[in-house]
């Protein structure tokens, strides 16, 4: 009888194959519709979103456009980063519209990331140090 019951659960998991498999097709699809939808300017390589040839007419002036994809930050991050520059790296005055387009552009195009680095271990899962000296 427990034959009979594996026989019944495999072919269930079986029909329902097919199922899950279209399923996991179409999440792929939307994920990659949905975040890769994204055209970029083949040159620069900024994302092309409202802004972005303001981005890169003032901020390629000093910069590659890769020190821009490289980075992300909410909008208050984007526009520390240009006070900095404005400070420190002889970076001109912005006009407020300009200024207010490429905060807008960055803050949407590049914006602050989760952490990408794992929380570190407790250290009852840490290995031992084998330097360590003992006692």
């Amino acid at each position: 009888m427990d034959n009979n019951r594996q026989v019944q659960v495999k072919d269930s998991m079986i029909r329902l194959h097919p199922i899950a498999q279209r399923f996991l097709l179409l999440a792929t699809l939307l994920w990659t519709t949905v975040f890769s939808a994204q055209e970029t300017d083949p040159v620069s390589g900024l994302i092309k979103a409202e802004g972005w040839e303001v981005v890169q007419s003032t901020c390629t002036e000093c910069h590659a456009a890769l020190l821009i994809t490289q980075n992300a930050g909410n909008r208050s991050v984007w526009e520390s980063r240009i006070r900095w520059m404005q400070e420190t790296q002889g970076l001109r005055l912005l006009a407020p519209d300009e200024e207010q387009t490429i905060l807008d552009y960055l803050a949407i195009s590049y914006p602050q990331k989760a952490a990408t680095r794992r929380a570190a271990l407790p250290a009852q899962q840490m290995p031992s140090n084998p330097y360590e000296a003992e006692d």
